[in-house]
């Protein structure tokens, strides 16, 4: 089964609360992203050992085992993003589709127990790389080609969304 691509632009996340999961990234102060980082991968492992990891609840959702091999993505993607946003002066991010990876690198196929390590060491280099971010560089900019734009700060606050987001759509 495919599952339909999301197309939406959740920047939104940005000014409000998610009417979903309820997390507020406008409340949330980039500092705390490396903590929230940690204790959200903390939470996969139990997860990832679900006796029905790979089952679809529905013919729309992802896997619990598709969402962790996703969420370990996103914490590689978004650790490239905050090294290209500190080494140069406002980078376009390359585009990442995200459905399209799902399927190329099957990720509903992938051994639970190799996702869970990998994605509590991608969390840990996300959450030592934004630890060590100095003082001056979280205003530093940086861009989607689709023209949405970020500082260090703000897309701290944005990625986090994400993670705590598909932890909430596991749990459902």
């Amino acid at each position: 089964m495919v599952i339909v691509p999301d197309t939406k632009n959740w920047t939104w996340v940005l000014e409000r609360a998610c009417p979903e999961c309820g997390f507020d990234s406008s409340a949330t102060a980039a500092i705390d992203v490396p903590r929230l980082t940690r204790e959200n991968a903390a939470a996969w492992p139990a997860v990832l050992k679900r006796a029905d990891v790979a089952v679809r609840p529905d013919a729309e959702t992802w896997s619990a085992l598709e969402y962790g091999a996703h969420v370990r993505d996103v914490f590689r993607i978004f650790a490239g993003r905050l090294a290209l946003m500190l080494a140069e002066d406002d980078p376009e991010f390359a585009n990442w589709d995200q459905d399209a990876t799902a399927v190329e690198e099957r990720y509903n196929e992938q051994d639970p127990a190799v996702v869970a390590a990998q994605l509590v060491e991608a969390a840990e280099s996300l959450a030592s790389a934004f630890e060590r971010v100095p003082d001056g560089q979280w205003g530093r900019t940086g861009r989607r080609s689709d023209g949405s734009g970020f500082t260090v700060d703000t897309l701290a606050r944005y990625y986090i969304h994400d993670p705590v987001h598909h932890l909430f759509d596991v749990h459902r």
